[in-house]
């Protein structure tokens, strides 16, 4: 166990390795991953030198939107394992002494839920129904929605049932919204977090935490639906009738007396897509701790505009009277950084729209500079890897893996790409979310690589052949040939790999800056405008205490470095000892 992981409030340091399970390893030959797959790969995870690992959604699930419509949260779903397999695989982490985070999806549930079915089975007026959010309808006979908000699937985000009412979805029509006003909304997830808690689970990362609590009822929903859009998730006033409202707190608030129950009490992190300004009243002691800082994930590759998302975040955390901030470049929910940082930078488009217009077009519309991405991505790691704070690592991302842009149509499991138009919407999520190569296939690759899918080749994400003697199923989601190139084992032989990049990084991270427990001394070391630099508190390899920095270099030309001992770069330094555009080092600075 690290000497991070030893203490109670390990979270504030973490490093955390997102598992999107039906993506990381597959025991069965079903072509989905499950949870003996991320017990078999525990070693894999501990070699990387993370803390933790969180796990998305693995409950019983219909897969409208990739298990985030749960059917039952306190259960394992059958295709990816059982409760003995998820005990085994808590036991297993804890045994490499690193810390098990859960998915919790608050906001709706499946239309398969229990209680959704009750509510369809209870009537108008039922108790049932108000676990939800149903209206009567507009027109003559009730029969147009209440509004016209749309969801952000696409589509209207009204759904109507069989007796004419109506209720209300912010996702796809499968996730009906919960109305946590109702008390048996709230039983249920009180049930849930103290039921994994029982189950050796450390923490949660709650989904879409700033959406519990909504106000349909204060003005009249037609008068909303003018004001208002579902995709309009600030709430600067307070105002807003959908997101980021001032009650949810008093949700968390109550969650955190469940979290204290235990010894030492469980950590939770909030995905709140919510202003700056916003995000530390979720991170405060008083409710879940944590929230995500989404704030690189949404940068170009501009100094200025990575320098104000680290300022932004450092802020949050001190607000929050007790949290630290968290630096994430990746999720399942986002194009891959690599991709983003190798196609053209044009911020004006909004966010991540270039690499969203390139994934709608099968990756025709814009040149990806794969060596171009690589190389940012690899100063990225330093440039995060050495903030204070938590880190979140999206599985592959240690890989370095790129978005799979073509993935043929016929094949995405996205709801966004069967709700919107081809021709003026996203084509979805799955370019990121397909599943991981873990062996090198020897399968040759044609000239057109970018193009073209294996047949009957998984690079080791599946076994070869199912126990009973059978061919195994191909993979929920294409891999494309090139995974070749980015197989783990093959990045683990190549000392110069992104993943042994990750490794050496984390390694040092623990060793320096971990140990420190000084999660908020930090100063900017001035560089100019194209240089990102900064120091911290750190041990140096004797136990002294010595100064740490980082510095990525954004601009055109190479920089020279503070006087000190280069720990890491992510590039060759040039023969002057300077640092090229495109780069980190880190060092140890001379006192």
């Amino acid at each position: 166990m690290t000497a991070n992981n030893t203490r109670d409030d390990w979270w504030k340091q973490a490093v955390v390795y997102q598992v999107y399970p039906r993506s990381f390893k597959d025991t069965d030959g079903d072509g989905i991953g499950d949870i003996a797959g991320v017990t078999e790969k525990m070693p894999y995870l501990q070699a990387l030198g993370v803390d933790a690992i969180w796990l998305s959604p693995f409950y019983p699930s219909e897969l409208a939107d990739g298990g985030y419509d749960v059917i039952d949260y306190r259960d394992v779903d059958p295709r990816l394992g059982t409760m003995d397999d998820f005990d085994r695989m808590v036991a297993a982490a804890h045994k490499a002494g690193l810390k098990v985070i859960v998915d919790i999806v608050p906001n709706h549930t499946s239309d398969r839920h229990r209680f959704f079915r009750e509510a369809l089975e209870a009537g108008r007026g039922s108790a049932a129904r108000d676990r939800y959010i149903f209206r009567e309808g507009r027109g003559e006979h009730g029969e147009l929605p209440p509004n016209d908000w749309q969801s952000l699937f696409g589509g209207p985000a009204w759904q109507r049932v069989d007796d004419g009412q109506w209720y209300f979805h912010i996702f796809a029509a499968e996730q009906p919204d919960l109305n946590w006003k109702n008390p048996d909304v709230r039983e249920e997830f009180d049930r849930t977090l103290r039921f994994w808690s029982d189950h050796g689970t450390d923490g949660f990362r709650i989904d879409v935490a700033h959406g519990l609590a909504k106000d349909f009822d204060s003005r009249p929903l037609g008068e909303l639906g003018r004001e208002y859009t579902v995709q309009d998730q600030s709430n600067h006033d307070g105002r807003n009738p959908m997101w980021d409202r001032p009650e949810v707190h008093e949700i968390y608030k109550e969650w955190r007396a469940i979290f204290d129950e235990y010894d030492p009490p469980r950590f939770a992190v909030g995905e709140a897509w919510v202003v700056p300004e916003h995000q530390h009243l979720y991170a405060s002691p008083d409710e879940l701790g944590q929230v995500f800082n989404f704030e690189l994930a949404k940068a170009d590759w501009d100094a200025g505009r990575m320098r104000a998302a680290i300022e932004d975040g450092l802020e949050s955390a001190e607000r929050s009277g007790g949290s630290t901030s968290t630096w994430v470049m990746n999720n399942h929910d986002i194009p891959r950084s690599a991709t983003r940082y190798a196609l053209p930078q044009v911020p004006a488009r909004g966010k991540h729209r270039i690499a969203k217009d390139w994934i709608l077009r099968d990756g025709k519309s814009y040149y990806e500079d794969r060596t171009l991405g690589t190389r940012r991505a690899r100063a990225a790691v330093l440039m995060e890897m050495g903030l204070p704070g938590s880190v979140y690592v999206y599985q592959g991302e240690e890989l370095g893996l790129f978005e799979v842009a073509d993935i043929p149509w016929d094949r995405l499991e996205d709801p966004t790409a069967s709700r919107t138009s081809r021709n003026f919407a996203d084509k979805g999520r799955d370019g990121c979310r397909v599943p991981l190569p873990w062996v090198t296939s020897d399968e040759p690759q044609p000239a057109d690589w970018n193009m073209d899918f294996g047949q009957g080749e998984s690079f080791g994400f599946s076994p070869a052949r199912k126990a009973e003697g059978s061919a195994s199923a191909d993979p929920h989601l294409p891999q494309p040939l090139w995974f070749k190139d980015f197989a783990a084992d093959r990045e683990s032989a190549d000392g110069s790999s992104m993943l042994s990049l990750y490794r050496t990084a984390l390694r040092q991270r623990a060793k320096l800056l971990t140990a420190t427990g000084d999660y908020t001394s930090f100063d900017w070391l001035g560089m100019g405008h194209d240089v990102i630099a900064y120091t911290r508190p750190a041990l140096d390899p004797d136990g002294s205490p010595a100064t740490f920095a980082s510095v990525t270099n954004f601009g055109s030309v190479p920089v020279a470095l503070p006087k000190g001992s280069v720990l890491l770069a992510s590039a060759e330094l040039d023969a002057d000892g300077r640092l090229p555009r495109d780069a980190s080092a880190w060092l140890l600075l001379d006192e």
